[in-house]
């Protein structure tokens, strides 16, 4: 009987010690994935300095008819639907379309357009546009002529209820979006769009935060993820004063979710 007792009670410590053993492990999963993931700037792409970008039409910032809206580009030095020449190409995920316009309206994911003029569809109300020239593997060319910004109003009637002002300091986001499957989940790019405000160590920042890691980044500057686990990936972006405190502005704090694929 004695031996009977002794055997119960040495099994249920083993099973005791295994589970704990168990829920250690599962524990030590999540963190060693936040540990992993870093962030690094991108080098090495063509600076592009004297692309630009003009919107021609349309021309008025008010819109009367709601729904489908032809938009006409000018585009300088700088040619749309080609490959990017640079070792990011490889790097990244690419687009096989070339050179593109990254057209984001609201702070809601763009929509790429390799040609100078097409079509959109503009919903009633008052908009906050920005269209930026982007690198075939979807990084913005940042100059201040590459990039438009217009305030839309589009309809009869309209309300901003936002307040939109298109002079004050506003945060952009751009990437990383959507899926991405095999080598593209090794290097995700982030990418995102500055207005009127600089990014310096002791003044404005963009506070990223990735998998619950946070990142602070003091330069207008592209920057690549690494160390992702597959799944989804949340990430937030947030741009921040000199103290950590996150500047007012309807698109200055963005939360978007990628998936990574095997």
């Amino acid at each position: 009987m004695k031996l009977r007792i002794l055997s119960i009670i040495c099994l249920t410590l083993i099973t005791l010690v295994g589970c704990k053993e168990t829920k250690k492990d599962k524990a030590n999963d999540t963190p060693e994935k936040s540990t992993n993931i870093t962030l690094e700037k991108l080098e090495n792409s063509p600076e592009y300095a004297a692309a630009s970008l003009k919107m021609i039409t349309p021309s008025e910032t008010e819109i009367k008819t709601v729904g489908e809206t032809a938009f006409n580009f000018e585009v300088n030095n700088y040619e749309l639907g080609v490959l990017t020449q640079s070792k990011n190409a490889e790097l990244l995920a690419n687009s096989e379309k070339g050179q593109h316009i990254h057209f984001i309206l609201n702070n809601e994911p763009y929509s790429a357009h390799y040609e100078s003029t097409f079509k959109k569809d503009m919903p009633n109300g008052v908009h906050h546009l920005v269209a930026f020239l982007s690198r075939s593997y979807h990084e913005s060319v940042k100059n201040e002529n590459s990039v438009v910004v217009k305030k839309l109003i589009v309809g009869e009637d309209t309300k901003d209820d936002k307040n939109l002002d298109i002079s004050a300091p506003t945060l952009i986001y751009s990437r990383p979006k959507g899926e991405y499957t095999r080598k593209d989940t090794e290097n995700l790019l982030l990418d995102f769009f500055v207005l009127n405000t600089q990014l310096s160590k002791n003044g404005t920042k963009v506070r990223a935060t990735i998998n619950e890691k946070e990142f602070i980044i003091t330069e207008w500057a592209p920057q690549v993820i690494k160390g992702l686990p597959k799944g989804k990936v949340s990430i937030k972006l947030e741009l921040i004063d000199a103290e950590g405190n996150l500047i007012p502005g309807p698109f200055n704090s963005v939360d978007r979710t990628v998936t990574l694929k095997e």
